[in-house]
């Protein structure tokens, strides 16, 4: 007889591979980088059941938790520490942003305009948005349930 080494006797059990790893497919989502989704809605709601409602620069679709009603927002704008900051660097940006035209650093508030209760707010403080001139104002929308 033949002495055998023990590299030469075959493993029992279930074979052993190394598990794969798992790809995923991560492409840029549109949506993280402000784009609306197509089945948003922009304008007064007439009737159509809203699930959330993102507030901006724009008036915005909502259903009002105070009294019921929908309808669009009513804006009013307020300048930020950052317009204030922006005005500051008149040399280097040649205009101020606290004048009513120039209002995108200011901050949005968002009144029902049946109950005239403050519904949202949306305060803005980065100054460097005023290097982004396409994206000054931002619409507000809805999605729908």
């Amino acid at each position: 007889m033949e002495k055998t080494s023990k590299n030469d006797e075959p493993a029992i059990g279930i074979p052993y591979q190394a598990p794969m790893p798992q790809q995923f497919y991560v492409g840029a989502n549109p949506y993280q980088a402000g784009a609306i989704p197509p089945n948003a809605v922009v304008g007064d709601p007439k009737g159509i059941p809203i699930q959330q409602t993102i507030y901006r620069d724009t008036p915005a679709p909502f259903n009002c938790a105070h009294c019921g009603g929908s309808g669009v927002t009513t804006v009013k704008s307020k300048p930020s520490l950052a317009a204030f900051v922006g005005c500051m660097m008149p040399m280097m940006l040649g205009f101020c942003f606290l004048c009513p035209s120039m209002d995108c650093l200011w901050h949005k508030y968002h009144y029902c305009p049946s109950c005239n209760q403050k519904v949202a707010d949306y305060e803005k403080s980065d100054i460097c948005s005023v290097m982004d001139p396409p994206h000054w104002v931002q619409e507000s929308f809805a999605l729908p349930a």
